[in-house]
This record gives structure tokens, sequence and C-alpha cells, in this order.
């Protein structure tokens, strides 16, 4: 029987490690158990003692993470940063969303957003944020629309009417049938999160754990992160 690589990831990485997960599992003989949510979920999954191999979430979280023990250190790679941004239904017309006043006329004219959880998500928090940046938040509180995570989110916009809009990760939303990604949330309410993965300290198999984030990280999957709208990190500068 094959042995079995148990992953806690970001929801803002599911496409990538979905799009990688069958040719690692011919390549390595592992097969992949992959759990999703949003990051502070899964770091709650984490500390309850579920098995893990490889944690993959912010590379803030992670280094946190780190810290405390529960990952391994010297583990960590970059996987790429994300930006935060808004999506509508593939039928629906684009809103201007390029400046703070353009974004507060779309958020103001929409028949709903849908957005992560504003206490366990990176980019549901933000949202809180901007909301009450915006001093918008009571005008759309019966408008707002708040999942576990950013993938279920971004599926109930997708069967939501025209005027309604979302707001995640930009991974996310790609890897949505059915949605269009207007852009990235202009300045300045732009937010750009760095992902990473790491090895977990109580990881059953080190040396396929370090394969995998060989593989999500690495160059021979750099052009799927790309296109699954992930940009390049760059290097950090340890002179």
């Amino acid at each position: 029987m094959a042995g079995e690589l148990n992953v806690l990831c970001a929801g803002a990485v599911k496409g990538l490690v979905l799009a990688l997960q069958s040719g690692f599992e011919r390549a390595s003989g592992l097969r992949l158990h992959a759990t999703f949510g949003a990051v502070g979920a899964m770091r709650d999954v984490l500390r309850s003692g579920a098995p893990c191999d490889v944690f993959i979430a912010t590379d803030a979280m992670i280094g946190s993470l780190q810290a405390s023990g529960e990952l391994r250190d010297a583990t960590q790679r970059a996987i790429g940063r994300v930006q935060t941004a808004i999506a509508v239904k593939a039928s629906a017309p684009p809103p201007a969303i390029d400046s703070a006043e353009s974004l507060k006329a779309a958020l103001l004219a929409c028949s709903a957003i849908y957005f992560p959880d504003a206490t366990l998500s990176t980019a549901g928090a933000h949202v809180a944020a901007i909301l009450e940046r915006l001093a918008i938040r009571d005008a759309l509180a019966s408008r707002l629309r708040m999942f576990a995570n950013g993938a279920i989110a971004m599926r109930e916009l997708a069967g939501a009417d025209d005027a309604a809009i979302g707001c995640t990760q930009a991974t996310e939303i790609r890897y949505t049938p059915g949605l269009a990604l207007v852009g990235a949330l202009p300045p300045p309410f732009a937010l750009a999160t760095v992902y990473s993965a790491a090895v977990a300290a109580g990881a059953r198999d080190d040396e396929g754990a370090r394969r995998f984030i060989d593989l999500v990280a690495g160059a021979s999957s750099a052009d799927l992160r790309r296109a699954g709208g992930f940009d390049d990190v760059p290097a950090r500068d340890d002179a």
C-alpha cells in the first residue's frame, strides 16, 4: 500500500496543489491527502493534532509557527505572492476599481459582497478593514455574504446575480468556474500576500514532505504558479 503525505494548505494555494497532485503521486508513490481552508483554520487543525507533513500558509504564519516549534526550522520555502482581488460573474460587466473612490462606488452599487471569514482568513480580514476605512460597513451590512473560506465564497458568488461582487485572493478567483477576475485592489487598499510551505514538526515522512515542497515552490512549477495567479517573490537581501 502506498504511503500517505498529509498537507494542510491555505485556500489560496489549493488550485496549485490540486494541479500538481497526480504528477507528484505518480513520481513519488505517495498518496497526497490535502486539507484546504482559511489560514487560521489550518493553523487550528495543525494544533488539534491532525496528521501533517507539509503546512502551507502565509509567510508570516509559517514564521510564527516555526518560532513556536510547530514547524521545522530551515524548511520554509516561498511559493509566491498573491494579490487580494475583486471578482464578478463572467457574465457581468466589470466595475471600475482603479481608485479608492471607484472601489467604494462599486461596493455601494453591488447587490451583495461575497468574501471569506473575517477572523480566520487573510482576505476576509482585509475586506472587513476596507469596509471600516471606507465607512460603509453599516450601509452594506445586509449585503455582506461571509463564508468559511475563499473557495466557498467564490463558488457561491458564481451562483449569484450579475450585480454581486466578490473579494478574496486572486488565485481562488482564477480557479472558480463562472467568475471573472476584475483586478487587484487599488491603492491604498492593495494587499499582496506571500505564501510559503514548511515541514511540520510532527511530520511522519520528512523526505516526502521536502520533495513535495520542492515541487510546489521549485522551478519546475514556476510557469504553473504564474498562470494560477502567483507573482514571483523578490529574493531576500540577507546582507
